[in-house]
């Protein structure tokens, strides 16, 4: 059977395009070396799955490894201490059997612990259970590795936080009492945030059950070093003549090395366009932001449904804030938690462009100006001719919308709702041909670069506070680097300008080589 790339469900070597683990596997075996509890916990659609049965693999020459989940175990399960430890019990031994450990196992502890969870004389609870565990560690033939995934199901539930506790206790008397070598539990929550959501009011106690793990210090992210074996591997199959490392380096710009959202564009690459190349990855993001899939609905919610994280997120795109990244805010801790933000050179940013795209997307859809709906502003057939987009119309008409429509408003609205603004009256013009992006690596202060791609050409847009010449020239400076980065001609500035000394008419001009087209809106 030839092999895919996979977005959903558990990825398997011979069946799927994967990246080399290898390495990420050494690394947290030696944390299961040194016999630490941790931690795994990413975002949604992070392969966390994938990735823990390839440690299982990995570790079966030193380790049996018991993998469980509670992925199954209703939420009932989790109010009632004795319902959960009797389940618990349950899928310990079926695991123990169904993987053919029990000659690994004694047989006599699987039967001790079996017999306890069914004797009804018994009011079988975490203490008999763990009683059980700890016979079944001690007589069992090589140290046992126990992975829980799907942790998250047991939030809000006080009986997960007194399991935690047992573990903790057992780990803390392991030289006199046998109990697990190593402890992994699996999921987006880490075991601080469950905590709390079932009792926050003990912050004064908040390391404590579970203050024995040691950090998860894996970056779990696709570099372009790692995309570059998929893409390698694909190619020895398939003889396409694409360029790896160009290929590996354009997915990592706009996914940042989410693995879903990799294996989401080469995905489209391989079953629906036609060539591996930049411009069909610029096409295949368009149509990835066009889908409605769980990770994106998540994305969104998480926006929706928390003020501070839109505030946050809205002054990072729209008004170009360096916000100074600390773990200990919860706004942040939540926020890179859900894999929405990263930190880069000490600074808050959106971990990827894609990300970027989808919540711009979201804060035009919800907040475009009614001046906007049914305008023949954004009638669209003004600005394409022959499938070719007119950007020079295009930022004109838009500083003639802005004088229409906004004379009457301030200064301070337009310089901190200026970008929204345009990014409203762009979409629905390049809207089912074309996408922008906000470009992360020269955004700063006042300046917010557009890059904007619409069929096969790119159009870069940078808008600023126009503050005199001398910083004009700067912006100029700027600009011409970035059209050099890209090997693009023409370039296009969108100025906000209070100065009284502002230049008096849109203009095209030469500099540097380099065509420019500015347009001037007076706020």
């Amino acid at each position: 059977m030839q092999k895919k790339f996979n977005t959903n469900g558990l990825c398997y070597p011979d069946k799927h395009y994967m990246v080399d683990l290898n390495s990420r596997l050494s690394q947290i075996k030696n944390l299961i070396d040194h016999g630490d509890y941790f931690v795994f916990n990413r975002a949604r659609q992070y392969g966390k799955t994938t990735f823990l049965r390839a440690l299982k693999e990995y570790l079966h020459p030193d380790y049996i490894t018991i993998s469980m989940s509670f992925q199954k175990m209703s939420t009932a399960k989790f109010r009632d201490e004795a319902i959960f430890a009797q389940t618990f019990a349950r899928n310990f031994i079926k695991k123990a059997k169904d993987e053919a450990l029990k000659n690994q196992l004694s047989q006599k502890s699987l039967d001790n612990l079996e017999a306890m969870q069914k004797d009804e004389r018994i009011a079988f609870d975490l203490t008999e259970l763990f009683e059980g565990l700890s016979e079944i560690c001690g007589t069992a033939q090589k140290p046992i590795v126990l992975m829980v995934d799907e942790v998250d199901q047991a939030s809000n539930n006080q009986v997960f936080l007194d399991f935690l506790g047992q573990l903790r206790e057992y780990y803390m008397t392991r030289e006199e009492t046998a109990t697990f070598h190593s402890v992994i539990l699996a999921g987006v929550y880490d075991i601080k945030n469950l905590r709390q959501k079932i009792r926050p009011e003990e912050m004064h106690r908040y390391n404590s059950p579970w203050n024995i793990a040691v950090p998860f210090p894996i970056d779990m992210r696709f570099s372009p070093n790692d995309i570059l074996t998929m893409l390698n591997d694909y190619e020895d199959e398939h003889h396409t003549g694409m360029n790896q490392p160009q290929i590996a380096e354009e997915l990592y710009f706009y996914t940042g090395g989410y693995p879903y959202l990799v294996s989401c564009l080469c995905k489209i690459l391989d079953e629906t366009l036609q060539g591996w190349t930049v411009q069909n990855i610029h096409t295949a993001v368009h149509q990835l932001l066009k889908e409605n899939n769980a990770l994106f609905e998540d994305v969104i919610k998480n926006i929706r449904n928390h003020q501070d994280f839109s505030r946050l997120a809205e002054q990072i795109l729209l008004h170009g804030a360096t916000i100074f990244y600390e773990i200990t805010n919860p706004t942040f801790n939540m926020g890179t938690m859900f894999g929405i933000l990263a930190e880069k050179d000490g600074k808050t940013v959106i971990s990827n462009v894609i990300f970027e795209t989808l919540i711009l997307n979201y804060f035009t859809s919800v907040r475009a100006t009614a001046a906007l709906e049914n305008s023949d502003y954004i009638e669209k057939s003004q600005y394409i001719h022959h499938g070719l987009l007119d950007m020079e119309k295009v930022l004109t008409r838009f500083a003639a919308f802005m004088k229409s429509e906004y004379r009457k408003e301030d200064g301070d609205f337009l310089e901190h709702q200026g970008r929204l603004l345009f990014l409203s009256f762009l979409r629905p013009i390049i809207n089912g041909t074309g996408h922008y992006v906000v470009e992360p690596q020269t955004r700063q202060n006042k300046r917010m670069d557009i890059l904007v791609f619409y069929g096969t050409e790119e159009f870069i847009i940078e808008l600023k506070l126009w503050h005199g010449q001398a910083y004009e020239k700067k912006g100029y400076d700027q600009l011409i680097q970035y059209l050099d980065a890209r090997e693009i001609y023409k370039g296009y500035l969108i100025s906000f300008c209070r100065n009284r000394k502002q230049p008096q008419a849109n203009k095209a001009f030469i500099y540097q080589s380099h065509e420019l087209y500015e347009v001037i809106i007076e706020c």
